[in-house]
């Protein structure tokens, strides 16, 4: 009997991690797994969901290869992140080493800068829409009032996406607001004063000491932007549904398009998966360039 109940308890050691586990596992079969192994077999067919799926081969990939309009999404994701993503250090990066001097209220700061990134992301950019109106807007209102003629912020082609990434960093900065705060806390203070003996300026101790500190920072910073840019739908979606004449038609926006406005499933999968691979080449050239520099 003490032998039956030793090998019951052994037995429950065993089985007990995976039942408490299993719950995670069911999960990521249903909603990882499966989706992405279905998406794959999908580029390989073409799909409208009512009819069955036909067996293409390679055909959605060479579409995709000779699709005006996915080089065009393409370029206008990468202009966005080359515009997004600098300021969105810069302004981040500043906002963190002012808030982390001593100041009152440092606190109420904190929670007001951060406070667009728990706001829905629909929210904000009717917000922005209001505020970019060309004949309504404030910001062209206070334009107006200083002498200044109107800016067609979002129905010019050349500066509507633009006008977009200003928007996105507004309202994510908030986030690596936070993590440069961090970083600049992590910074040992004995570094500070040792530059200062040795006669160091502020810049020189913000260049060779703050910088290379808060590099792997910078870089979590960059990939975050970086995956949130391709990532990048409501905000054209709602402000200019993708124009004007597909200035601001992102990779995901051309996805949703052809997935469901056009039914091309099979083709949007293959958007998807080659947009995903570009994604992670990206960030490995990212994360090759800033530990080069490091």
């Amino acid at each position: 009997m003490p032998s039956e109940q030793k090998q019951n308890k052994q037995l429950q050691k065993k089985v007990l991690p995976y039942l408490v586990v299993s719950p995670y596992l069911i999960h990521l079969l249903l909603f990882v797994f499966f989706p992405v192994a279905f998406s794959i077999v999908l580029t390989f067919h073409k799909w409208n969901i009512i009819s069955p799926m036909e067996y293409v081969g390679a055909d959605n990939f060479l579409r995709l290869i000779q699709d005006r309009l996915f080089w065009k999404a393409l370029l206008n994701t990468l202009f966005f992140l080359l515009v997004h993503i600098p300021l969105q250090i810069v302004v981040a990066l500043a906002l963190a080493y002012f808030l982390n001097q001593k100041l009152l209220f440092r606190g109420f700061f904190r929670a007001s800068f951060f406070l667009p990134v728990v706001i829905s992301g629909v929210v904000v950019t009717i917000l922005w829409q209001q505020l970019y109106g060309l004949d309504t807007g404030l910001i062209n209102r206070v334009l107006i009032s200083l002498g200044l003629g109107r800016v067609e912020w979002l129905t010019n082609w050349r500066i509507a996406m633009a006008a977009i990434a200003i928007m996105a960093t507004w309202k994510n900065v908030g986030l690596y607001v936070i993590l440069f705060l961090v970083g600049l806390q992590a910074v040992p203070a004995s570094y500070y004063e040792a530059a200062e003996v040795e006669g160091a300026t502020a810049w020189q101790q913000f260049r060779y000491i703050t910088l290379p500190a808060i590099n792997p920072t910078i870089f979590m910073v960059v990939i975050l932007s970086t995956i949130g840019g391709f990532s990048l739908f409501i905000e054209p979606y709602i402000m200019t549904g993708g124009g004007p004449l597909n200035s601001t038609l992102s990779a995901m926006l051309y996805i949703y398009k052809q997935a469901f406005e056009y039914y091309h499933m099979g083709y949007s999968a293959a958007l998807g998966l080659s947009f995903a691979l570009l994604i992670l080449i990206v960030v490995m050239v990212q994360k090759y360039t800033i530990e080069s520099e490091d």
